[in-house]
């Protein structure tokens, strides 16, 4: 039996997410076009017949002009240091930029192997590939270079088994009925931030956060015919009066349906019916607040405790 622990690091938008939704087999992490999406450390666990691995998904790295960017980043290099592989995931569809050789240059330190995990090769000619490889091979010495599409799973089974090579002999670290530490109450606030990323545009995704307010159980009811719901009642939050009205749209009609789509993935990812209750507020300079950052989760977990 293996068991261990394989960090997924890279620049935003890279694919992090959607490799490790790929991995689990279901969707744990958030996905969207825009960049700096995923801002906390995301557990996924994975079984297999002879081995059991501890994915985690991290924050993009990158230039932080916010406190809120600065634990995102630490969060993701707190990583580097304390994983048995740590996957780095580069986009194939894009030359190397100075981001990409400075996350190069950060894992050159680690002491766990270095799998280069280049990541859209959908989105490629095939001619393109081997080049592109070659490319990245002499800039560091990688235990593996593995061209995936974690979109349509091109070669992620050959990726899966090539960590589960390199980790160590031992038992489960988890029951096998174990999937994420994301309590639920973060999982909806991240599904509410989907949505709102998915249709608004220019600064709002990256001055906006869901906070959960109440997150009341279903309870059954007495009554045969009544199905239990789930209330939730959630905050976005915004640091400008002029975004308000964004978020808001026309006659509401923004934050509708935000909330509409929301709602319909959280009463699939929850099996119940859910009551979501959506509110606007502007909180200047909301991400140098320390309080607010913990509220959303940013710089939760830590990789000691695991």
């Amino acid at each position: 039996m293996k068991t261990g622990f394989v960090s997924l690091i890279g620049r935003p938008n890279a694919g992090k997410s959607t490799l490790l939704n790929r991995l689990v087999g279901t969707k744990l992490a958030i996905v969207s076009d825009k960049p700096q999406t995923t801002r906390t450390r995301i557990l996924g666990v994975r079984n297999y017949p002879d081995a059991q691995v501890v994915f985690f998904d991290t924050p993009g790295i990158h230039r932080p002009l916010h406190r809120l960017n600065v634990r995102m980043v630490d969060t993701a290099m707190d990583t580097i240091r304390q994983v048995d592989v740590l996957g780095l995931v580069l986009d194939a569809s894009e030359k190397a930029g100075k981001g990409d050789h400075f996350v190069i240059d950060l894992v050159k330190r680690a002491t766990a192997p270095v799998f280069l995990i280049l990541n859209k090769v959908d989105l490629i000619r095939k001619s393109r590939l081997l080049p592109a490889i070659d490319e990245f091979s002499k800039l560091a010495s990688f235990a593996e270079i593995v061209p995936i599409s974690a979109a349509t799973g091109e070669n992620v089974d050959r990726l899966e088994r090539a960590l589960i090579e390199r980790l160590p002999e031992g038992e489960r670290l988890y029951p096998l009925d174990y999937l994420t530490d994301q309590p639920e109450r973060v999982l909806a606030a991240e599904i509410v931030r989907e949505k709102l990323l998915q249709f608004t545009h220019a600064e709002i995704p990256f001055a906006s956060a869901v906070i959960v307010d109440r997150f009341e159980e279903p309870v059954e009811s007495p009554a045969a015919t009544a199905s239990p719901i789930l209330r939730l009642y959630c905050t976005i939050v915004v640091d400008r009066e002029s975004q308000k009205p964004i978020v808001l749209g026309k006659g509401g009609q923004m934050i509708k349906r935000v909330g509409t789509a929301a709602r319909q993935e959280l009463e699939e990812l929850f099996g119940v019916r859910v009551f979501l209750d959506l509110h606007v507020r502007v909180r200047a300079e909301w991400r140098e607040d320390e309080r607010v950052l913990s509220q959303i989760g940013v710089g939760r977990g830590d990789m000691k405790d695991l």
